[in-house]
């Protein structure tokens, strides 16, 4: 976790992160981005010594989701969007992740570790923040001298991470067409899960002229095009969340661990250029 942080600037662990299972004299750790009770009998059956889950899969990390939204907060100000109306935009979407989650089974997973005893910690934000700015400095770099970029122009700078080319659903455009100017484009990949539709405004009328994002929700998509002014691009799911995560690994793999990805985690690099 000391790692995580460390590769992301936090000064703590935040809200949708920590050690659900302690434990220690780690060798050989499985990462998932998705690692559950199934995959917790995997690794105890291949001899792993722990596991790593990137989505929050229970205890206080599940529960605490919600307040991880409040990172986006800092991230709409980098944009240039007003601190209040960043807070309004993501007050209805914050207390929708806290309900949702506070009738879920929370404990399922945990306690599948603890009765296995092995050792399982959950890491979220951190490699998120990492995959962003990974992503935002590799946009940055290819769009500086293209004032008149296209969404087709993003789409091939895109498809320069290897994440992307690897996986199974490549970045696709939702919003806009290929020869759509792309304007200032803006990642917001950390802070929990999508902001939502009033987050999309936002952005979009503050100046941001294509988001790239992991997912969205149709809803949200559905208001951007009738609003008619912003691009979504939407470079996927475990692709995304991969980025940052083998960055993760490339820090623990320095430090001596063996870790072995699984659970939609996509290979790449071992060259982004991320150092703890």
């Amino acid at each position: 976790m000391e790692i995580a942080l460390r590769l992301a600037g936090l000064e703590s662990v935040p809200p949708d992160s920590g050690i659900l299972v302690d434990g220690g004299e780690l060798q050989r750790v499985l990462f998932g981005i998705d690692i559950e009770t199934a995959e917790l009998l995997l690794a105890r059956q291949l001899g792993f010594d722990g596991v790593i889950t990137h989505h929050p899969k229970g205890g206080r990390p599940l529960l605490d989701l919600h307040q991880i939204l409040d990172r986006q907060i800092d991230r709409m100000v980098e944009a240039g969007i007003p601190i209040n109306r960043a807070q309004k935009a993501l007050a209805e979407r914050r207390e929708e992740v806290q309900q949702n989650n506070e009738v879920s089974n929370f404990d399922r997973s945990v306690s599948a570790a603890r009765l296995l005893g092995m050792p399982y910690i959950g890491i979220h934000t951190p490699a998120d923040i990492v995959g962003e700015r990974i992503l935002q400095a590799h946009l940055d770099q290819g769009l500086r001298t293209k004032p008149r970029a296209t969404l087709g122009d993003v789409i091939e700078l895109l498809a320069e991470i290897p994440e992307y080319r690897q996986a199974l659903a490549p970045p696709r455009i939702w919003a806009g067409h290929e020869a759509s100017y792309a304007g200032r484009v803006w990642v917001a990949m950390a802070g929990g899960v999508s902001g939502g539709t009033k987050v999309a405004q936002s952005y979009f009328e503050s100046g941001v002229g294509t988001l790239v994002v992991m997912h969205m929700p149709q809803d949200t998509l559905k208001a951007v095009r009738q609003q008619g002014i912003g691009n979504v691009i939407i470079a996927g799911h475990m692709a995304s969340d991969s980025i940052g995560i083998n960055a993760l690994i490339d820090a623990l793999e320095r430090e001596g661990l063996a870790v072995t990805r699984a659970a939609g985690v996509v290979s790449g690099p071992t060259a982004h250029g991320m150092n703890p």
